[in-house]
């Protein structure tokens, strides 16, 4: 039986859905430490999410350390904004 697992159709899409995971975290005041950004400053995620209010300053935190319904809206406004994205592809393709 083939795996399901973490097999991506198209696997030049890992790069902008990593950049909109931390996006949306950023987006929900999520202090979600972000490699990427570390050589900026290492609490450029923190700066950015305290701007929305909703964090306190603890200092970045890996995705373990949230909570199950931090990380399930993240994954849920992924898959809104995916979902948005293909009917609006969808409705151009229609409009040829």
């Amino acid at each position: 039986m083939a795996s399901r697992g973490q097999r991506q159709l198209i696997p030049e899409s890992r790069a902008r859905l990593h950049d909109l995971k931390y996006e949306i975290a950023a987006e929900f005041g999520l202090p979600v430490y972000n490699p990427q950004y570390s050589h900026i400053h290492p609490n450029a995620d923190s700066e950015f999410a305290a701007e929305f209010g909703e964090f306190a300053g603890k200092g970045n935190v890996a995705w373990r350390d949230l909570t199950s319904r931090q990380n399930g809206s993240v994954g849920g406004e992924i898959t809104k904004r995916l979902v948005q994205s293909a009917e609006r592809s969808l409705s151009e393709f229609d409009a040829l």
